[in-house]
């Protein structure tokens, strides 16, 4: 077995740490694809249909994650559930319905169904811009967006990757509501000047 000897720096001596290569910046005219996380190279953070809401949320945190795939049985995903879901009217609604205190609630109660779940195709996201994305998650009124691929030579249709609202914003280095804010002016101002 090898063996680590540790070792201390000199006092005073000034060491670089080591830092991720930059990626490159954001725009919106930038290649939709370059704002999904590829889950060909992060592995998805899961939950089961039978998980209480409290133990998700600590998922989430534990992971730092706003969004986890329902999985019941590998590898099919039921549906997701975000951080979202765990908050406000959902849980409330749920624990109404099955006459339940909220910390009786299980993932399944507030999740979405995969079925119900937005999603776009893996081909049409590499020939979009940014933009498109944005008025994409927009005009759906969601925070994320899954990415299916079709059948390859090696996999069946899977789910390629997600596309996350916090993501694109901190990609782009501002909100979004800012940059539609900013392009209905301009827009109105243009209009005006017609």
């Amino acid at each position: 077995m090898a063996r680590l000897t540790p070792f201390r720096f000199p006092p005073g001596t000034c060491i670089v740490q080591a830092q991720p290569p930059q990626r490159p910046s954001v725009t919106l005219h930038s290649p939709g694809i370059t704002v999904m996380t590829d889950l060909t190279e992060v592995r998805a953070a899961t939950t089961t249909p039978d998980e209480t809401l409290d133990a998700a949320r600590q998922a989430m945190i534990h992971q730092g994650v706003r969004l986890l795939f329902v999985v019941r049985t590998m590898p099919c995903v039921e549906g997701l559930i975000t951080a979202a879901d765990l908050e406000g009217e959902r849980p409330m609604m749920a624990a109404q319905r099955r006459g339940v205190a909220y910390g009786e609630l299980v993932v399944a109660d507030v999740m979405t169904p995969l079925d119900e779940f937005d999603a776009v195709d893996y081909d049409d996201l590499k020939r979009c811009s940014v933009a498109d994305v944005i008025a994409t998650l927009k005009s759906v009124g969601r925070r994320h967006l899954l990415v299916a691929e079709k059948a390859g030579a090696d996999h069946g249709p899977w789910i390629r990757g997600v596309i996350s609202h916090t993501q694109i914003e901190r990609q782009l280095g501002q909100p979004i509501d800012v940059l539609d804010l900013a392009s209905t002016f301009s827009e109105i101002r243009a209009s005006l000047a017609a």
